[in-house]
């Protein structure tokens, strides 16, 4: 039987969709096959988000942002495309098959401000609200539990 697959998207793929394709890669093990992309990648993945999910034991440091577009010229299917962003909700491009289109935003990690103890703390908050999201899916809501008891 063939793996379900899951695409994230934000704008740079450098911090929500990370963190979402991290956490649920290491949640759903082998059972599902996860990407990221974003619509105008940023060369690299924010430092504040690779050190807070280097405190869950998850090295991002290594991993390169991807244009979403780039995957869809590839003709990749999904069956689970999730926006974690607002932003780019309208500009999602419509993948082949039949794909079932989520949308659930999350604050920016680059958008927090303060001193840097502050900003850390800020990305955490971020990055466990990802993590719990994952976890424990409203009704309704995308939930990567349902798709691999089936």
């Amino acid at each position: 039987m063939r793996k379900k697959r899951i695409l994230f998207i934000c704008r740079h793929n450098n911090g929500r969709s990370q963190i979402a394709e991290a956490y649920l890669k290491k949640f759903a093990g082998e059972e599902l096959e996860v990407e990221s992309g974003g619509f105008e990648p940023a060369e690299k993945v924010n430092p504040l988000v690779v050190e807070v999910m280097k405190e869950e034991g998850i090295d991002l440091s290594d991993k390169k942002p991807q244009k979403v577009f780039q995957l869809f010229k590839e003709s990749n299917l999904y069956d689970h495309v999730i926006t974690v962003c607002e932003e780019s909700e309208g500009e999602c491009p419509v993948f082949p098959g039949i794909t079932k289109r989520w949308s659930c935003p999350f604050p920016d990690p680059a958008a927090v401000e303060g001193a840097p103890e502050e900003r850390i703390a800020k990305v955490r908050e971020i990055r466990d609200m990802i993590k719990n999201w994952l976890l424990y899916p409203a009704e309704g809501t995308f939930s990567f539990k349902a798709l691999i008891e089936k």
